[in-house]
């Protein structure tokens, strides 16, 4: 458990009132997002078949919550999303989009091996988003556009936030700036992967940290983890800004262009995790059978608690927390739902 506590804070709206503004940030925010990328809102699991190879791995490491079913094979465990990043690919398919056409869900997850801290919970909400490409798009020019697509809708929720809470609506910066985790590296090698995350953000407000996943040159190390089977590790990044109530970054979106069948079998060996080829989504990839995607996640609860100026995840969003995380929020004016 980690949790920083600010100077002085002080809440700037009632509990009601920023249950109506995160109504507000929600509803408005998906509708901006839907037309500045060309997305139809769509169903979307909550848990889904081991077998299917369609849940996010993570890092590897993490533990989904699995259950089983009555009326279901009792020797295929049923998982509850980690992401639906794999899902919404396979539904691009079945539901017949078209290039340029695209799909955004709710996604409800829980990961029962986070860290929590005044970003991180168990409970994870954000909007899932994918959109169908030509293959000659996959590249650099394209998932910047995206991010700049997405970071004009957080700015034109900003405006629209900043008109109903004035005084409660932090401001964000007026561009993004774009970076390697190879730049980062060799700019700041002294620095762990977080702290260069840090000083990047701090600097320019906000930044896309770009090409996640891969080993780096000078550490040998990826500057994080990332899936094999989902992003292409050198066309993906992080949206990030720097949050000054806190003094750190707040990461708001992961996103990047998807693999393809020669970067899914190379990412997938670099990792030691070939076996994964033979589950049936990685089949589909691999005959060439889905679409060429880009896609990523928003966080929901996190949008509402950079716009509205939050010290704790846990001011806009229910879950379960530590009992001494609880005590000391609420002995410094952070009102946890």
């Amino acid at each position: 458990m980690k949790l920083t506590i600010p100077d002085n804070y002080q809440p700037t709206l009632t509990i009601r009132d920023t249950e109506a503004a995160i109504v507000f940030i929600r509803e408005r925010f998906q509708e901006i997002l839907a037309q500045k990328l060309n997305l139809q809102r769509m169903s979307a699991p909550m848990f889904v078949e081991q077998s299917t190879g369609l849940n996010d791995n993570l890092n590897g490491v993490e533990r989904p919550v699995a259950f089983d079913a009555k009326d279901l094979p009792q020797d295929d465990s049923i998982e509850i999303v980690h992401s639906l990043a794999k899902w919404k690919r396979t539904a691009l398919k079945k539901y017949g989009f078209g290039m340029h056409e695209g799909l955004y869900t709710n996604m409800n997850a829980i990961r029962r091996d986070e860290e929590v801290d005044n970003f991180h919970s168990i409970y994870v909400d954000q909007w899932d988003w994918e959109k169908v490409i030509d293959k000659s798009e996959r590249t650099l020019e394209t998932l910047k556009a995206a991010v700049n697509q997405i970071f004009a809708a957080i700015k034109q929720i900003e405006t629209e936030c900043a008109q109903r809470y004035p005084a409660s609506t932090y401001h964000l910066p007026d561009k993004v700036c774009f970076v390697t985790t190879q730049e980062l590296e060799d700019r700041w090698p002294e620095l762990s992967p977080e702290e260069r995350e840090n000083k990047i953000a701090q600097k320019d407000g906000a930044a896309f940290i770009m090409q996640i996943g891969g080993d780096l040159n000078r550490s040998g190390q990826p500057h994080d983890g990332r899936a094999p089977d989902y992003d292409d590790w050198q066309l993906n990044g992080d949206l990030t800004f720097w949050y000054e109530p806190l003094k750190q970054k707040i990461e708001i979106s992961s996103m990047g262009i998807r693999v393809s069948p020669e970067s899914l079998h190379e990412q997938l060996q670099q990792r030691g995790c070939l076996e994964r080829e033979e589950l049936p989504y990685h089949q589909m990839l691999l005959k060439g059978e889905l679409p060429y995607t880009i896609g990523g996640g928003i966080g929901q609860s996190r949008l509402c608690m950079l716009l509205l100026a939050k010290a704790h995840i846990g001011e806009v969003q229910a879950s379960v927390w530590p009992k001494e995380m609880v005590k000391d929020c609420l002995d410094h004016n952070i009102q946890i739902l």
